[in-house]
């Protein structure tokens, strides 16, 4: 899918379509979820609709078990080959003995 062709609208709509896919598939209610995270019907049907908030995200998720699909949404970024060759550069590269 591309994305960049996508408005921010239709990005968070097809976002809110997986959450419930996400929910079907674990095979429980809008109302079992809301009483799991502690969040509203309304919440989770507004979430379902990609109008929800970053909290409420992470808290369905949450309640979902499916917490650790934020790595595949935004993974850590690592340490970039020129910060590497930076650090690399600072290392000790001979001993200065006793004085």
């Amino acid at each position: 899918m591309i994305y960049f062709a996508m408005t921010d609208k239709a990005v968070a709509k097809e976002l809110g379509g997986r959450l419930k896919d996400l929910r079907l598939r674990a095979n429980t209610t809008q109302k079992n979820i809301a009483e799991s995270a502690g969040l509203s019907v309304t919440a989770i049907q507004g979430a379902e609709k990609g109008e929800t908030t970053l909290l409420t995200l992470i808290k369905l998720l949450r309640a979902l078990n499916a917490l650790d699909n934020l790595d595949s949404f935004l993974p850590e970024t690592g340490i970039s080959p020129l910060q590497l060759a930076r650090l690399e550069d600072r290392k000790r590269k001979r001993a200065s003995g006793k004085r």
